[in-house]
């Protein structure tokens, strides 16, 4: 089966650039970010979802290339697919893009812990199975 892949656009705003106007290289983790949780929101597991079921997801490792530099008032594409589901953990394929060209891409995994101990814990049954079909 082929790979699902998310898309999420943003513009980029001047609280994340530097002073020369240029996305500062951690505001890329937090466009990846914000295009997981809207991957997962489009599924129907929001954060009512998430806190009536008393996990969360954390991040547990990132690797990013940053190949070109966006810019102030540019508007990228943010993509998110999955690339492997385990018992407590997800890898994310990312990508961010402007207008079709390649700006960083990367792998992230995601731990499920209890919302309560913070320890791992495996991922709920419809959450697995309905993500393994998207590997």
């Amino acid at each position: 089966m082929a790979t699902t892949e998310f898309s999420h656009q943003l513009r980029v705003y001047i609280e994340d650039t530097d002073a020369g106007g240029i996305v500062y290289y951690v505001n890329y983790l937090r466009f990846m970010e914000r295009a997981r949780t809207e991957f997962m929101r489009s599924l129907g597991y929001g954060k009512d979802y998430i806190f009536s079921s008393d996990l969360m997801f954390v991040v547990r490792d990132v690797a990013v290339t940053y190949i070109l530099s966006a810019r102030l008032d540019d508007e990228l594409d943010i993509t998110a697919s999955v690339v492997q589901v385990r018992g407590a953990s997800l890898i994310f394929r990312q990508s961010v893009r402007r207008r079709g060209e390649l700006l960083a891409q990367g792998e992230v995994t995601v731990a499920c812990v209890d919302r309560s101990s913070v320890k791992p814990r495996r991922l709920p049954t419809e959450i697995a199975t309905q993500l393994r079909a998207m590997e």
